[in-house]
C-alpha cells in the first residue's frame, strides 16, 4: 500500500470515528467550507515555499497540501481510484498543450 492510500485510509476512517482531539474529524466538522479555506491556504504556502527557493520546506507544504486535497476528497466521496483513472487518461495525452485545460477568462 502506498503513502497516499494509506493516507486516504486514515482520513476515512476518521471521518466516521469522529474521535475527539483529531484535526481531521474537527476540519469534517466544520464542513467544507473550512476544509477549502484550509486547501487555499496550503496552495499558497506551497507557492510561497518554491519561490522561496526553500526545497525541505516546499516538501513539508506539497505534503500539508496533500493531507487537506485528501480530506477534501474524502468528504466530496472522491475516490483515488477516480483520481489515478484520470491522471492515467491524461498521461496518453500529447501535442495538446492549448486545449488541456481552457478556461473563460469572461466569467
Amino acid at each position: 500500500m502506498n503513502s497516499l492510500q494509506k493516507l486516504y485510509e486514515t482520513v476515512s476512517a476518521r471521518k466516521d470515528a469522529q474521535t475527539e482531539g483529531s484535526y481531521t474529524c474537527y476540519l469534517f466538522g466544520q464542513g467544507l467550507d473550512k476544509i477549502l479555506k484550509k486547501c487555499g491556504e496550503e496552495c499558497s504556502e506551497v507557492i510561497i515555499a518554491a519561490k522561496n527557493g526553500d526545497n525541505s520546506e516546499t516538501v513539508l507544504e506539497i505534503s500539508d497540501l496533500l493531507y487537506h486535497l485528501t480530506v477534501l476528497m474524502v468528504q466530496q466521496g472522491i475516490t483515488l481510484e477516480q483520481v489515478e483513472a484520470e491522471l492515467k487518461k491524461r498521461s496518453g495525452k500529447q501535442g495538446n498543450l492549448k486545449t488541456f485545460h481552457q478556461v473563460d477568462k469572461n466569467t
